[in-house]
């Protein structure tokens, strides 16, 4: 009712309809840790296009088996990654600098050997020639044996002094992404006219990066896998090799599982590429192999793991396109970011549909015998069809192992079940400080039966009819008064999940002849 009604009339008022749409979160953003030739050091930076990856962090690099690993993503249809490039070194002494006159010192962006072919170009055709502190700054990436310009940038009307609003380190922070200044130089004073070339480092691309690199740091300190923690959602993530010859070890994908099982999202693990250096042991190797991880990540943490195997023989641009193995972390991520756009993330990334682009073949063909061995073991196999081509045949998770007879044993399940808890995390916020009454139960069973009905018409659940598909229950029951006394409402979400046909079986039978009577 309006505040006051104070002459007579007809008094109109708005009154709220209580219906606060939720909106599922996204299902395939992937977080990819390495080594890169450039970028940002432990900054998660998204990209959504390879040729983007590469303006930042440098492309395709024989020793970055990340870089590799994201363009796969992106090949095999994946549309939204994050990026955390890792550094084994001293960033200050491996990025390169110009020095120019009056002191002023700029540095590269990040470190790394590109830094090593730019370029400054100052002159004074400003637009106060009296004004002796005002000067105009190009940088240049150059292309060195051919001496052409990749990428330039131009800063008119920059100033020494610190008080003015153009002052040269405050522009280059917020308008450069190739340079910054280190030193600012004379308060007041401008370089001299003229072209003047960086200075690198040796060794500026850093060493081999180890498991300190990715797994090493705290949580608050947030570097390599924590440095994700300014990140607002990732649903899969992918350590790619440590180098072309350098595993990750198993303590390492421990460490991601128990990330991931926190921030509600999947881990993808590489198999070690020794499983299938042997034909004659390779499924033994497998084996033992997947034993191992599962028992360094725990049971509890394998539901948040999934492991394909074996490694993906593809065409490296790097090297006349000759054939070399790969991890299939990237491209098993597109392939389930391909999968989610078009069928759901309910469906699983797996099957004729889930198939690979530009593989060749894989480091190991096996038989179906040998896929009956691995499967059981929550192994997902990726196997060659003579029609179909490459594709992924398995969808259990880690935790997927018959023995172990786990609830989250495949993974469009899981995934399922990660998405509706972060899509309801995220769109039940506003229920917080809400008088906790029957009203507010109302609008939460309103709300989150309307998101859960719209799911079950585009075929996410099981069951004909809403009852046998999910529940929403939020009222006297699942809330008492202490609970309302505590300042607690609960609420009770229940799915009927969508399992894959794993195994399908067909009957035949011979019908006799029938005499007719």
């Amino acid at each position: 009712m309006p505040a006051a009604l104070s002459y007579p009339g007809v008094y109109i008022e708005e009154v709220p309809s209580g219906v606060r749409t939720i909106t599922g979160v996204a299902t395939s953003i992937t977080a990819f840790i390495g080594r890169a030739l450039q970028g940002p050091v432990n900054k998660p930076v998204r990209v959504q296009s390879f040729p983007e990856y590469a303006r930042i962090f440098g492309g395709l690099w024989q020793l970055s088996t990340m870089s590799y690993a994201v363009n796969h993503f992106f090949q095999h249809g994946g549309t939204d990654a994050i990026i955390v490039r890792v550094f084994r070194g001293d960033e200050v002494a491996s990025t390169a600098t110009i020095t120019l006159a009056a002191g002023l010192v700029l540095e590269a962006s990040s470190p790394g050997n590109w830094g090593a072919v730019l370029q400054a170009r100052v002159d004074h055709k400003t637009r106060d020639l009296a004004d002796t502190a005002l000067f105009n700054l190009a940088i240049e990436l150059l292309d060195k044996p051919k001496g052409n310009v990749i990428a330039s940038e131009q800063f008119r009307n920059v100033s020494g002094k610190g008080s003015d609003p153009r002052f040269v380190k405050m522009v280059l922070e917020q308008g450069s992404s190739l340079v910054r200044v280190r030193t600012p130089g004379m308060e007041g004073s401008s370089p001299a006219d003229g072209v003047t070339d960086a200075v690198g480092a040796p060794n500026a691309d850093g060493d081999p990066i180890t498991s300190a690199q990715i797994t090493g740091g705290q949580l608050d300190q947030r570097r390599g896998l924590y440095a994700l923690e300014s990140v607002d959602l990732f649903n899969l993530l992918c350590i790619p090799p440590l180098a072309p010859d350098a595993e990750v070890d198993d303590g390492t994908w421990a460490k991601a599982a128990q990330y991931c099982q926190e921030r509600r999202a999947m881990l993808i693990v590489d198999p070690k590429a020794k499983w299938a250096a042997n034909p004659n042991t390779a499924i033994s190797e497998a084996e033992t192999g997947v034993n191992d991880i599962r028992k360094a990540i725990s049971t509890d943490k394998a539901k948040n793991a999934v492991v394909y195997f074996p490694h993906l023989r593809m065409p490296d641009p790097l090297s006349e396109n000759r054939l070399a193995d790969f991890a299939p972390c990237g491209a098993v991520a597109g392939i389930m970011a391909r999968t989610d756009a078009q069928r759901g993330v309910w469906k699983a990334p797996a099957g004729l549909d889930a198939s690979f682009s530009g593989v060749k073949e894989f480091a190991f063909t096996m038989t179906d015998d040998q896929n009956g061995r691995l499967n059981p073991l929550g192994l997902n196999c990726l196997r060659s069809f003579p029609v179909s081509g490459n594709v992924v045949w398995g969808a259990r998770t880690l935790a997927g192992a018959d023995l172990l007879a786990s609830e989250w044993k495949y993974l469009p399940v899981r995934r399922m079940a990660l998405f509706l808890e972060e899509s309801l995390y995220q769109g039940t916020q506003w229920v917080v400080f809400e008088p906790n009454d029957e009203p507010l139960w109302a609008q939460i069973r309103l709300n989150i039966g309307a998101f859960m009905q719209n799911l079950f018409r585009q075929g996410a659940f099981q069951g004909r009819t809403p009852r046998e598909a999910y529940i929403v229950k939020c009222d006297r029951e699942t809330t008492t008064q202490n609970d309302i006394n505590l300042g607690i409402v609960n609420i009770l979400v229940g799915f009927a999940p969508l399992k894959p046909a794993e195994f399908v079986v067909i009957r035949i039978q011979q019908m006799a002849g029938q005499v007719e009577v």
